[in-house]
C-alpha cells in the first residue's frame, strides 16, 4: 500500500508546527478532547483494524467520510462510539480529515464482477444476488471486485468481515438509515444471519 503521507513519525513533527494539519486531527485528535485520534482505532495509517472490526478509512473518498461523519454526529448512523467523536469535530476538522483520506491509496482487488464463478453463498449473492427477493448482486452498486463507486458506494473489497456484518445489521435494524430510497435497509432486512456472514466473509477476503 503506497500511502501520500509519510511515517507517523514525521507526522508527529509536522503536527508539533502545524496544530490544525489534518494528520494531526488523524494522529492526535481535534481541538475538542473529546475528539479522540481516529488513529487509536483505525491504525496509525488509517489501515483499519480488523480484529476490532474497525474499517480502514484510507482511500475512502472525501464526500463520503464527510457525508458519515455528520450522519455519526446526527444520529442517522447510530454509532456510541462514534457519534460523540463525529460531534466534537469542528466543521474544518472534519473537511481536513476527509480531504486526506481521499488523497490515499485503496489497495488494489481483483477485477471479479457478475460473470463471474460463483460457488459458495457469499459469492453468489455478491455477484448474482438474489432477484427472487429483490436482492442486487452487491457489485452493481459496488463495482466489480467491491472497490466502490463514487461517494455514494463505498469499497466492500478488503474491509474487516466484522465491520461488513455489522453494517448489514445495523441496516437491518434500521440503526444505519443514511442511504438514499432506503435500497441498504431493504437489502439487510432481506438477507438471513447466515447470509450477513458469507457476503461479508467473501468481501473481506478479495485482497491481491
Amino acid at each position: 500500500m503506497t500511502l501520500r503521507y509519510g511515517p507517523v513519525a514525521g507526522l508527529f513533527l509536522a503536527c508539533a508546527v502545524h496544530a490544525q494539519a489534518p494528520a494531526d486531527v488523524y494522529s492526535r485528535g481535534g481541538a475538542n478532547p473529546a475528539a479522540l485520534a481516529c488513529a487509536s482505532c483505525h491504525g496509525a495509517e488509517g489501515e483499519g483494524m480488523e480484529a476490532g472490526g474497525f474499517p480502514r478509512l484510507a482511500g475512502l473518498r472525501t464526500e463520503y467520510v464527510r457525508k458519515q461523519l455528520a450522519d455519526f454526529a446526527s444520529g442517522a448512523r447510530a454509532n456510541p462510539i462514534m457519534q460523540p467523536i463525529a460531534a466534537a469535530l469542528t466543521r474544518e476538522e472534519i473537511d481536513a480529515l476527509a480531504a486526506m483520506l481521499g488523497t490515499q491509496a485503496y489497495p488494489e482487488v481483483p477485477s471479479i464482477g457478475k460473470a463471474g464463478e460463483v460457488q459458495e453463498p457469499g459469492e453468489t449473492l455478491a455477484l448474482r444476488g438474489a432477484w427472487d427477493r429483490n436482492i442486487p448482486e452487491c457489485v452493481a452498486c459496488h463495482a466489480s471486485g467491491g472497490r466502490g463507486v463514487g461517494e455514494a458506494f463505498p469499497p466492500l473489497a478488503g474491509q474487516p468481515a466484522q465491520y461488513l456484518a455489522a453494517q448489514l445489521t445495523a441496516w437491518q435494524q434500521g440503526t444505519r438509515k443514511n442511504d438514499p430510497n432506503d435500497l441498504m435497509g431493504h437489502i439487510g432486512r432481506s438477507l438471513t444471519a447466515d447470509e450477513i456472514d458469507a457476503v461479508s466473509k467473501y468481501f473481506a477476503g478479495l485482497k491481491k
